[in-house]
């Protein structure tokens, strides 16, 4: 019984540190997605539900926190340039089939090998820049509730290293945020919940392709295929041998190929992904079901934006 006690408890806990590492990427995954549907217009629950199916299948598929994110520049250019719905979408299809064909010829290994390690260390440390810059621009509208959230957050990783920070550091923010009226995430007064994409005509092809394709490709490419997989395997060793540039190019390629049709949101893995779901206490695939399933609630059961958009900007 004693013994049977503490594999509860070992289960327990394990579940809370998968569940806290899941939130561990948050940063990137809701302000590029909420903005793309507040800003852009873009129907909600079909970008939740793109990352809902392709988190599931990540954790099912490659057993380790391997991240989904937005892909990166194809939001920004979208929330900063006027790129039609159409042409998102023809950027989604073009980089899912290019991705598709380099993954499953083993191309994208060949060019993996060729990439210098000083590269790939460069990029790693870019990376970190780029998101803490991120971090502090995403903090600017509620500067004081974010210092006090990050450093909350330095304390409970550096002195309580088992708790589940990044899942206490979300609640808290929540409820300060709350009370202190801080602005939350953007979202259109009145979306549209579900609506299909009329498909793209020729010219829309070709925006797509120039304005979209060729910027996000090479950070595709290097960040979330050959870098990820060289982080995955920094942390996981033996563990990580599912986890290869050519495997994540498939996969990258078949959920863009799938997805982005139905209103879906261009994704990819990512190395500070990575990083992020495991400081913060992810181990196995769970922690990306989890995330996966708490989106496809939030997409589909009543008042579930509501919940996001209370996360403090």
């Amino acid at each position: 019984m004693q013994g049977s006690n503490g594999d509860k408890r070992s289960a327990g806990k394990n579940l809370i540190h998968e569940l806290s590492g899941a939130l561990g990427d948050i940063g990137t995954l809701l302000p590029l997605s909420l903005g793309a549907i507040g800003v852009a217009g873009l129907a909600p629950v079909p970008v939740l539900l793109g990352f809902a199916v392709f988190y599931i299948a990540t954790g099912l598929y490659y057993r380790l926190p391997v991240p989904v994110q937005p892909m990166k520049a194809v939001a920004a250019l979208l929330l900063t340039t006027q790129v039609s719905a159409q042409s998102l979408i023809a950027s989604g299809v073009l980089i899912g089939a290019i991705l598709l064909l380099l993954g499953s010829t083993g191309w994208i290994n060949r060019a993996a090998r060729l990439v210098p390690g000083s590269v790939l260390s460069g990029l790693q440390l870019g990376l970190g820049l780029l998101l803490a810059s991120m971090s502090l621009e995403l903090m600017a509208t509620s500067l004081p509730l974010g210092l006090v959230i990050l450093a909350l957050l330095a304390i409970t990783l550096k002195l309580f290293p088992s708790w589940p920070a990044a899942l206490l550091g979300l609640a808290l923010a929540m409820v300060l945020g709350a009370l202190l009226g801080s602005p939350g995430l953007p979202l259109p007064a009145h979306p549209a919940i579900f609506s299909m994409p009329q498909l793209p005509s020729m010219d829309e092809w070709q925006q797509g392709f120039s304005i979209l394709v060729l910027p996000q490709l090479a950070l595709t490419i290097t960040n979330a295929i050959v870098l990820t997989a060289l982080v995955v395997g920094d942390y996981f060793g033996d563990q990580s041998h599912r986890v290869s540039p050519a495997r994540l190019s498939v996969t990258t390629g078949l959920a863009n190929l799938f997805l982005v049709p139905f209103g879906a949101l261009p994704m990819c893995h990512g190395a500070g992904g990575v990083a992020a779901h495991y400081r913060f206490g992810a181990r196995t695939g769970l922690a990306p079901v989890l995330l996966g399933t708490g989106l496809l609630l939030i997409a589909f059961v009543p008042g579930g934006l509501s919940f996001i958009a209370a996360v403090p900007r």
